[in-house]
């Protein structure tokens, strides 16, 4: 079935889902509408990169081996970023490199090398933020367009004119602006206007934060953040050393730093209206799964409000919240679309709502001959078993699994081993990069 299935008849922000309510713009008679916007996803990896395209993005945005503030994302050598380049070209579709490191002394040497490489792979733009770094790049690769990365912290018209003097294309405006702020700054200034609509939210502001290299000597401005925001932490009063006492909310521990998730999901129509030219979905380090939910629901979102210019409906925006939830590791919060928030910052890890999705594995192949999909394992499970594939660019089936086999043909009881190879009968083919996900309910029930 294609997504949105009408899942349910009513869908209400619960307290871990909270969303400011404003209803969807209309069209105005005469009015000239925009291009369609750019879906920009994250791709940790050569495989998340196909997944994103493969699934409604428009464009992926990667890091290399250095200079990217996602050095544990898996990331790109050389060869790898060119297989990368010729994948998402062939579909008519971009790849922006991740060169947004606050650079040292010691980066200025090399890299010039590295952007003149990048040159050399036809890469479709370069993420910046660093001054140093624009104007390296503005002499060894003028020809690649520059977008300014939301660690330059642009937050009013006119620092957003500075860099688009300095040869800045795009600007990837901070996570602190409202809807009228965003708005403002993509009327009064000529640049093209990137914001985050989905995914973490550093709890410093937008990125800037010295506490992961203060606590662990891992800078967060190099790319190498150790998190120590989702720590738990405990308080000391001074004369009595060594008794800690918890800051409590529940039990799932105390997170004072934690903030939510960003999802703006029912803001899609506004922040199209408003003039925006990309969407940016953070989670260069999530799953294959992550990626191929969040480009699926997006990527109809924007679709569905360019066709229509009307409301969504109920029964999508039940569908599309329900996939969103499935991935959620932390409650959502709209952020600061509408103004000063006060739910960013969780003093608890609250509960997330009575469902997730498991990433089970991932399609790598289909046997005519034999009917059977080949399937790269990601998580334990077997025959018994209810699965869900999805298909790009936005198929959802049900797998009632009965037989599975290893490499032999033999049959096994379950797929236990990380990335074990098995093969599943399946009468109708599928495309490689399909999801296999298991949906869990709280109470441990999989369904």
């Amino acid at each position: 079935m294609n997504l949105p299935p009408p899942m349910t008849n009513t869908w209400q922000p619960s307290g871990a889902m909270q969303t400011k309510t404003v209803a969807p713009l209309k069209a105005q008679p005469g009015r000239e509408y925009r291009p369609q916007p750019e879906l920009l996803m994250p791709a940790g990896d050569l495989e998340k990169l196909q997944t994103a395209l493969l699934f409604g993005g428009d464009a992926v945005y990667v890091g290399g081996l250095e200079y990217s503030l996602r050095a544990y994302a898996g990331n790109f050598d050389l060869a790898a970023l060119g297989k990368g380049v010729e994948f998402a070209h062939s579909m008519g579709k971009k790849v922006y490199v991740a060169v947004n490191i606050l650079a040292h002394n010691r980066h200025l040497q090399e890299l010039p090398l590295y952007l003149e490489k990048l040159g050399e792979l036809n890469v479709d733009g370069l993420i910046v933020s660093d001054p140093g770094v624009i104007k390296l790049a503005k002499h060894h690769v003028p020809q690649i367009p520059l977008t300014v990365s939301t660690q330059a912290n642009v937050t009013n018209y006119i620092s957003a004119e500075v860099f688009r003097e300095m040869g800045a294309q795009r600007i990837v405006l901070a996570r602190e602006l409202a809807l009228d702020e965003i708005a403002a700054i993509k009327a009064r200034v000529g640049v093209e206007i990137e914001v985050f609509i989905h995914g973490a939210m550093c709890v410093s502001y937008s990125g800037r934060c010295l506490l992961s290299y203060y606590m662990t000597g891992r800078s967060a401005n190099q790319g190498a953040c150790a998190h120590p925001c989702r720590y738990r932490y405990a308080l000391q009063e001074e004369k009595r050393p060594g008794q800690y006492f918890p800051i409590e909310e529940d039990h799932h521990g105390t997170y004072i730093l934690n903030s939510r998730d960003l999802c703006l999901l029912n803001y899609i129509p506004q922040l199209i209206e408003a003039g925006v030219d990309a969407f940016k979905v953070e989670g260069r380090m999530k799953s294959p799964l992550y990626t191929a939910v969040t480009a699926c629901v997006y990527r109809q979102a924007i679709d569905k409000w360019l066709s229509e210019r009307s409301p969504y409906l109920l029964p999508d925006l039940d569908a599309w919240h329900l996939e969103l939830q499935g991935i959620a590791t932390r409650p959502y919060t709209t952020g600061f679309i509408c103004g000063p928030s006060d739910e960013l910052q969780d003093t608890a890890k609250m509960p997330l709502e009575n469902h997730h999705f498991e990433f089970c594995g991932v399609v790598k192949g289909y046997d005519y001959q034999r009917g059977m999909i080949e399937v790269e394992q990601r998580a334990n499970f077997g025959p018994g078993e209810d699965l869900e594939i999805m298909i790009p660019p936005g198929d959802i089936r049900k797998l009632a699994l009965t037989e599975l086999y290893d490499d032999e043909g033999n049959p096994l009881d379950r797929a236990r081993h990380a990335r074990q190879r098995v093969w599943i009968p399946l009468a109708e083919p599928v495309v490689p990069n399909s999801i296999l996900r298991r949906v869990v309910r709280s109470t441990g029930h999989a369904e």
